[in-house]
């Protein structure tokens, strides 16, 4: 069989299989969509048919960088800087997959020409995504691989890179069961910029190219570190914006289903101890809003969400801050005097430890950050990172700091220090685009 055949036979199985998936979840998909509007944005675009705005780029050729969602498209805003500085003559198209990636990308990504959707994995998506843009080059980040993409770009002459490449434990398992069809289209890759060792080991396994594939480092250290700086928000004017009083703020971000529950245990375990403490709490997912908002009603917390107006002069301060905004997290960071991070209580893998550590925030975090292996390692190396494992330790570990200024300042600075340790991935895939453009 030839090697073409070959490439129909696997992808042929592939999509077959996503139909499948498809099909099975599509009574649901579909009644989320007529409920609550979930996945109707950009669901024409999903198909590959894109505004007008989106297609005009495709005389030039642009670069085209996909990210998935928040996390991914806040890491790419350093590359897209360096992209426009330094190939101003090429146009960026900045692609994500859900909602509130896709506003993050038009609020944030000041550089792109244009905002869409990326295809669905199918022949006829993306055939007409890929001939509609014509791009010059596409940055998949992370763990973006999409094999009919992949491969229908290979066709048409289009170098595509994986950029801040990143493989868990998970996805790699799941990988490794499907490695033909991966290894055949990790082949066509013109180069993987992984953030680790173990991230390229991972990626070589699955058939990418050894000669091709290269640590950069972590794109969102370079993210982090710049934050404090350059936020378009500060945490002065987010201090005003909250309307709350300067006293000990407790923020917990990106908490999970389970973990609201011993945040808030921990917080009156505290609260004992630090009467006119603060609560910011920012779930990961807005569609949890409700759920943690009747949470704080049956734990009797005074609280209001983060987008109502203050009260009004004499009115009595929150207990609790609910976070219902986007792309503000990283900021609140900032303003807190303890941090904790979460999915790391729960078994979701954890999330990023960088933002607080960016501001000098010792974060707080449970046994469960195997997503941020990496990182976590890093912090607790330099002592700039806690482990909790419950409402009791996390109420200790918190309360620790807070009594002790001189301590918390010092495991904030260790935990500044691994992010300035770790900058230039940037640099470095730049270098790998350069070389990508340079034969195109």
């Amino acid at each position: 069989m030839s090697a073409a055949a070959v490439d129909r036979a696997l992808l042929g199985l592939y999509q077959a299989g996503l139909l499948g998936l498809v099909a099975l979840a599509s009574p649901v998909l579909v009644g989320r969509m007529l409920a609550t509007g979930k996945y109707r944005p950009g669901f024409g675009q999903r198909l590959g048919r894109y505004p007008a705005e989106v297609l005009a780029l495709a005389e030039r050729r642009p670069i085209w960088v996909h990210a998935v969602s928040v996390g991914e498209t806040v890491a790419a805003l350093p590359l897209l800087s360096a992209l426009h500085g330094a190939r101003p003559d090429l146009p960026l198209l900045v692609s994500t997959v859900t909602p509130t990636g896709e506003a993050t990308a038009r609020e944030r990504a000041r550089e792109a020409a244009a905002v869409c959707y990326f295809p669905f994995d199918l022949a006829g998506p993306v055939r007409r995504a890929l001939d509609g843009v014509r791009p010059r080059l596409v940055l998949l980040l992370e763990t973006e691989i999409w094999p009919v993409f992949l491969l229908a770009a290979e066709r048409r002459g289009i170098p595509v890179g994986v950029v801040n490449g990143r493989l868990s434990d998970r996805s790699f398992r799941r990988y490794r069961r499907v490695r033909p069809l991966l290894a055949r289209c990790l082949r066509s890759l013109a180069f993987v910029g992984a953030q680790t060792r173990a991230d390229a080991d991972r990626f070589v396994a699955l058939g990418a190219p050894p000669d091709r594939t290269v640590v950069t480092g972590n794109l969102k250290i370079d993210q982090a570190a710049a934050a404090p700086g350059g936020a378009a928000v500060t945490p002065a004017m987010l201090e005003a914006a909250l309307g709350l009083p300067p006293t000990p703020r407790f923020v917990a971000g990106s908490t999970h289903r389970g973990e609201e529950a011993v945040v808030l245990d921990a917080f009156a375990r505290m609260r004992a101890r630090v009467p006119d403490l603060r609560l910011i709490l920012a779930p990961r997912h807005p569609e949890r809003l409700g759920e943690v908002g009747r949470l704080l009603d049956e734990r009797g917390w005074r609280w209001r969400r983060r987008s109502e107006r203050p009260g009004a002069p004499g009115e009595p301060p929150p207990d609790v801050v609910l976070v219902d905004t986007m792309g503000e997290l990283a900021t609140l960071y900032g303003i807190a005097d303890v941090v904790f991070v979460g999915g790391s209580l729960v078994p979701v893998g954890g999330h990023s430890l960088l933002e607080p550590a960016a501001h000098g925030r010792a974060p707080l975090h449970g046994p469960h950050m195997h997503n941020f292996r990496e990182v976590t390692r890093a912090l607790a190396e330099a002592g700039g990172a806690l482990p909790v494992t419950d409402a009791a330790s996390l109420a200790e570990a918190a309360l620790g700091l807070l009594a002790d200024p001189a301590r918390r300042a010092d495991l904030g600075a260790r935990a500044r220090g691994v992010v300035e340790a770790g900058r230039g991935a940037t640099t470095r895939t730049l270098a790998l685009v350069e070389r990508a453009l340079g034969g195109t």
